[in-house]
Formats: structure tokens, sequence, C-alpha cells
């Protein structure tokens, strides 16, 4: 399976699911900037401007989480934590987390980074910025993607018709964060 996250802070070394690979999470800086944008521009149809990346790390620097392997970013998530209406309980208001944007290149798949920087990303939300649940939004079509939330805890609660610039619908998926300290 590959060792878990378990820090919440800095630097923390990883030993891959296929056992021998290692990676290192920790949070974004802005040295990461340039290489975070290649991986968002090559792995993802949604593309973000730099100050976006920038204005998230400014508001919620502890849970964007960043991967290395062989001193190379690999993979990201962006996050940010919000306030309004549940997307777990009906009429209820929360703290909520939302996981903006997370990409992984494709050499670096299939090793447990894209688990590993959820949890780190959804301990910091909730540890550092009192979110109670967490939500993200996913293509349809997106199995692979759709299976890591699912592992992760996530549970489809609503589509969002025509949600991407393709017309594609998107599930919003969202989970508790009440089993995290």
């Amino acid at each position: 399976m590959g060792e878990v996250t378990e820090k919440l802070e800095g630097e923390e070394e990883l030993v891959a699911k296929d056992g021998k690979t290692t990676y290192k999470i920790r949070e974004f800086s802005l040295k990461d900037l340039q290489s975070v944008t290649y991986i968002n521009r090559a792995v993802l149809p949604e593309n973000y401007p730099d100050f976006f990346f920038v204005e998230h790390h400014m508001n919620f620097p502890k849970s964007f989480i960043v991967a290395e392997l062989g001193g190379k970013i690999v993979g990201y998530v962006m996050t940010r934590v919000e306030f309004g209406w549940s997307n777990l309980r009906r009429g209820g208001v929360a703290r909520k987390g939302h996981i903006v944007s997370i990409g992984v290149l494709p050499e670096a798949r299939r090793l447990g980074v894209a688990y590993n920087l959820m949890i780190r990303s959804m301990r910091a939300m909730k540890r550092f910025y009192n979110a109670s649940e967490v939500y993200l939004e996913v293509r349809v079509s997106n199995a692979p993607a759709i299976g890591l939330y699912t592992k992760l805890g996530y549970k489809i609660v609503s589509t969002l018709r025509g949600y991407y610039q393709d017309g594609e619908d998107a599930y919003i998926m969202a989970r508790t964060l009440s089993d995290y300290s």
C-alpha cells in the first residue's frame, strides 16, 4: 500500500505503493509556482492563471501541498475553505474545505501521491482552518479520480449539469472531516 502521511507541517518523505520509490510532500512555496502551473496545464483541461495559485497559497498555505519525486515537483493539491450551505446536512451551514485543483504527472501516478496529497490537505483544512467537511467537483467521466475519492470516503452528493467549459457534467463529492484531527 505504501506509507500514509502523518505530518501536518513541513516536509515528509514517504515510501510509495511500489515499496521502493520514495517521494516527499510539503507545503507549496512561491518557488514552486512554475512547476505547479506546468502540471495544471499538462494534466488538466481547466487551467488557472498564476495569480489564482498565489492567492490560494496566501490564504490557505497549510493545505496547498506539493509532491516531489527525484527533486522534481510531480503533483499538487490546491484548496480553500469557505463558509456556506453544507453538502452533507440538509439546511445546515458549514465551514467547508474545497479541493479546488489536484494534479499529478503521469510518471508519478499509481504511487500513492494523489492519495497522500489529499489526506495531508484534508487534515490541514480541519486543523488549521476549522473545516468540518470537504468537497470537490469531478468530471463524471473521470473514473480513476472518482475511484480515488471514493477510497478516501467521498460520496457523490449532487450533479452539476454542464459544469465544465466543454459542457460535461460534474459530480460534487463530499465527506465529513470528523475522523481527522
